[in-house]
């Protein structure tokens, strides 16, 4: 089995679990999603637990990437802070999907532990990133910085889930506004 085909797998299973979360993923219908039989999903993932961890790992790892081309690409961290909001408005753009790591939080007392050992290093990246930005753009001072950007965090992600919960893109935009004049994100 080429790697090709674990790739797609993963793809099939992201696109899965943001739309119905960890429950949601089910060996044969990625399987007739990326065109191959079930067997062959096993093949690469021995068990539902191994793929939800791969899944949300993997998730986790491209939010870093995003997060630190967000911060290459920002003229100051100040800028860069602006743009978070971003990383999760994208979801709900693609057919009001969910963040990965928030929908399966939501599951997470029926998580094998492995699994919610990924969803915590999603919320853990973008807490240190969140709170060495604020440090960098003197929003905060370093002691107070995990706790500004846990709220930062927890406040973009129930943006969405508004969002989503009523199908409404122009409602997680007024949110980050509300966030903005209230002061909990960068103006």
């Amino acid at each position: 089995m080429s790697s090709g085909y674990k790739e797609a797998i993963l793809a099939a299973a992201k696109r899965t679990a943001m739309a119905h979360g960890y429950s949601g993923l089910n060996f044969r219908d990625l399987a007739a999603e990326v065109g191959i039989k079930a067997a062959s999903v096993y093949y690469h993932f021995p068990g539902k637990a191994e793929l939800g961890a791969a899944v949300a790992k993997r998730y986790w790892e491209d939010i870093a990437t995003d997060l630190e081309a967000i911060s290459d690409e920002a003229a100051d961290p100040l800028d860069g802070l602006r743009r978070y909001p971003e990383i999760f408005r994208v979801s709900l753009q693609n057919d009001n999907r969910m963040c990965l790591s928030s929908f399966m939080t939501a599951e997470y007392d029926d998580l094998p532990d492995t699994v919610k050992h990924e969803v915590r290093a999603f919320a853990d990246v973008n807490v240190a990133w969140l709170s060495k930005l604020l440090t960098a753009a003197s929003v905060v001072k370093a002691a107070d910085s995990e706790g500004r950007a846990r709220a930062i965090y927890a406040a973009v992600a129930g943006a969405q889930l508004m969002a989503r919960g009523r199908a409404d893109l122009p409602l997680f935009d007024t949110l980050i506004d509300n966030y903005r004049a209230a002061g909990l994100l960068p103006a």
